[in-house]
């Protein structure tokens, strides 16, 4: 018989309603699919006002953290399907992250995305060998951000500016107010985070999604001049579904609508996550098919 604290601790050890049911989606997507199957989930929708306080709803180096803990005890050959919700994050931390996965589980990785992955989000997609979406998921813009504005935006503003005082000098006095928040360096600093974005995400496609495809030069060029220009996309908030994506770019997409079992899975996964992320103080999610969890609460 065991004793009553042996109890009290059985009792503790055993997981929240939230993490139960959570973990259970999970694990019957895994079994339909076979293959691991990881959640990566950013409460940034649910809990945005945190991020006044210094939560990262981001992508940032500490997220490696997670996939190292979740990632580890893993049957490697199994490949893995990432499951994303993320709104974009650093460039620097998501070349980290892509770059360790496929140091896990070479291109064997495929995106699902059930609602939204945007900016470097979208970047971490165009990493795997194929995306899995529906027909109200959404990926975003690649084009780079510096201090919360777009580079692209911030260029096109500047060759606006010499353009119009070139035509008028007497333009100088508006456009000074506008550029003297511009750092001395910006502009360049912008040029470079455009190059770096454009090689990384250019390299990914070849080597994954393309690889092996005659065409895969201008197949790549293609997305990349719709993905990562400004100009084209005219906002770094453009929300592309699955039409643009897969009809006008050509990025290789499952759509979800192909397998109602698998979208019922996907879906229950992604419908768990939220009520998660709304009902509990979880902020950031990053957990596997058999519970092992790297959860981040805002307390």
């Amino acid at each position: 018989m065991p004793t009553w604290n042996e109890i009290l601790k059985e009792i503790g050890a055993q997981p929240n309603a939230f993490d139960h049911i959570r973990r259970q989606y999970l694990s019957d997507l895994s079994a339909k699919t076979g293959r691991n199957t990881i959640i990566y989930y950013s409460g940034w929708l649910q809990k945005g006002n945190l991020a006044q306080k210094g939560f990262r709803f981001d992508i940032v180096d500490s997220d490696k953290m997670g996939f190292m803990s979740t990632i580890k005890g893993l049957t490697r050959n199994r490949g893995l399907d990432l499951v994303l919700h993320t709104p974009g994050g650093s460039i620097g931390a998501t070349e980290s992250i892509v770059h360790y996965l496929k140091t896990m589980f070479g291109n064997d990785i495929r995106a699902i995305v059930p609602q939204i992955a945007m900016s470097a989000g979208t970047m971490i997609a165009c990493s795997c060998k194929e995306i899995i979406m529906g027909k109200h998921s959404n990926l975003g813009p690649i084009d780079p951000q510096i201090n919360g504005m777009p580079t692209h935006g911030i260029i096109e503003e500047f060759n606006r500016a010499k353009a119009e005082i070139a035509a008028d000098p007497n333009t100088i006095a508006v456009w000074q107010t506008i550029l003297s928040r511009y750092s001395p360096t910006l502009i360049g600093e912008c040029q470079k985070a455009i190059r770096w974005s454009e090689s990384i995400v250019e390299d990914w496609l070849k080597k994954n999604m393309f690889r092996g495809d005659p065409d895969k030069n201008d197949k790549v060029s293609k997305i990349l001049s719709e993905l990562a220009s400004h100009a084209l996309t005219l906002s770094h908030d453009r929300h592309l579904p699955i039409d643009i994506l897969k009809d006008k770019l050509g990025l290789k997409i499952i759509a979800l609508e192909d397998d109602p079992e698998l979208q019922d899975k996907v879906l229950s996964v992604h419908h768990a996550c939220i009520i998660s992320l709304t009902q509990t103080p979880a902020y950031k999610l990053i957990e596997n098919q058999d519970g092992k969890a790297f959860i981040q609460l805002a307390g």
